[in-house]
């Protein structure tokens, strides 16, 4: 089969983001595959289809890739920030598991991207200079209640946090809910991020404490960091640094 499907993270939205790996990928792309704002981020060209569609048909869009993949197209399946950190390279994988065994031998790659949390990261400082995890905060895919426990978890064993989708239209309460996790076990002092539109023109990086924090300071273009116990703050002129240290003492 002459088909291929790479799975390209662009990046947390500057092109200086997107890595020269994954324009290579884009450049020799027959066709590209992803959500609707992703994929008109790709330059229209001769020779190249931009199929977009809407946020929540993952696997039909996986589908839809292999089978382009299948008669001889190369596809690229494009995600923003990096493609297996709750975006598309899952779902593609879903996908060959449950479908004909032809997919499982087409030439699938996975490229990697800047991550908006690593990027919202480095625009702080380093928060997450010591242990921390991911948790995406969506209820779509699974449910509250293991959300909560495993946000409860991660406060529990002192890990600074990266939260992807905190707030949205149609999930309003939800972060005020994670609030009232946070505060049931960390300080009131605990430090947090709100990077909104992070690399973009529109950016906007506000440091706020755990008792400060409201639930309007978030929405889906935000990611929100949480310090660890450790987790400091150096003052200066203009924003502040937020780091934490390398090390915990015995």
């Amino acid at each position: 089969m002459s088909g291929s499907v790479v799975i390209a993270g662009l990046g947390p939205g500057a092109d200086a983001m997107v890595t020269p790996e994954v324009s290579a990928a884009l450049a020799q792309a027959t066709d590209v595959v992803g959500y609707i704002p992703y994929v008109r981020r790709i330059p229209p060209r001769d020779g190249l289809t931009l199929h977009e569609s809407d946020n929540r048909v993952e696997l039909d869009r996986a589908c839809h890739a292999l089978e382009m993949a299948k008669a001889g197209k190369r596809v690229v399946v494009v995600s923003s920030g990096d493609p297996g950190v709750f975006a598309m390279a899952s779902a593609v994988f879903e996908a060959v598991e449950s479908g004909p065994d032809t997919w499982r031998n087409l030439n699938i790659q996975v490229l990697p991207g800047i991550t908006a949390m690593l990027a919202a990261a480095a625009a702080a400082g380093a928060p997450l200079g010591h242990d921390f995890c991911a948790i995406n905060l969506s209820d779509n895919l699974k449910p509250w209640p293991l959300i909560e426990k495993r946000l409860r978890l991660a406060a529990e064993g002192d890990f600074a946090m990266g939260f992807y989708n905190p707030r949205s239209k149609s999930r309003p309460e939800g972060f005020a809910r994670v609030l009232d996790v946070l505060r049931a076990v960390c300080e009131p002092g605990r430090l947090m991020i709100f990077a909104r539109a992070v690399s973009t023109p529109d950016e906007v990086v506000r440091v706020e404490t755990l008792a400060g924090a409201t639930p309007e300071m978030a929405d889906m273009r935000t990611v929100v960091l949480v310090g660890s116990s450790r987790t400091r703050m150096i003052r200066r002129d203009g924003a502040p640094f937020v780091y934490t240290p390398r090390s915990v003492p015995a």
